[in-house]
């Protein structure tokens, strides 16, 4: 007589939604969303603010989630979108400090998140240095509101319905924020849209 078989445990990782449901009762249950997105956090900040305003705006990030963990959608599949709009908000206490960054990659060509591996920021240098700073000045030159939008789904890989969700408007907005982004960079880098993605 064959044995009964063990059950198999459930190999799939758990989804945000029920980390975040989890962490309300076990709070340590959050650092494994910390665990997840605070790379990819950092990196979106660190472009918009600099690495050094980035790591304390990570933190920010973090903490306000974790405080407001019990508001989070639980419909929401994945907690980057929310992250991100969290960190969007931070940013615009840090405004000025957000100009200033993209005037510095604008004179210097260099970008702080391709900086950091020096052999990649000499090989970008190289090659795309003055596109790199005409870029830059271009992205100081957008509204906030449409280098938000721009941003969060270059830069953050979100879909509009993500970035809409982050931003807490409506995804017609995000369309338009992002059509009007998108001829303000091409009309700044003579007619190339370094933006381009598939998304319709």
């Amino acid at each position: 007589m064959a044995e009964p078989r063990a059950a198999v445990p459930d190999a799939r990782p758990e989804t945000d939604a029920a980390i975040v449901a989890r962490s309300r009762t076990e709070p340590e249950r959050f650092g494994e969303i910390y665990d997840r997105y605070a790379d990819a956090v950092h990196r979106y900040l660190a472009r918009r603010a600099g690495p050094a305003l980035a790591d304390d705006l990570t933190a920010e990030t973090f903490l306000a989630a974790f405080r407001g963990r019990h508001g989070y959608d639980p419909q929401a599949e994945r907690a980057l979108p929310w992250l991100y709009g969290i960190a969007t908000n931070l940013l615009r206490r840090h405004a000025r400090a957000e100009r200033a960054q993209y005037r510095a990659w604008a004179r210097t060509g260099a970008d702080p998140v391709v900086a950091d591996n020096h052999a990649d920021a000499v090989a970008a240098g190289v090659t795309a240095e003055a596109t790199v700073r005409r870029l830059a000045g271009a992205l100081a030159g957008l509204t906030a509101r449409e280098r938000d939008v721009l941003l969060l789904v270059v830069w953050g890989a979100l879909t509009y319905e993500e970035t809409a969700a982050a931003l807490d408007v409506p995804v017609g907005t995000v369309r338009s924020r992002l059509n009007r982004a998108r001829r303000r960079l091409r009309d700044a880098l003579g007619g190339i849209d370094p933006s381009e993605e598939s998304q319709t």
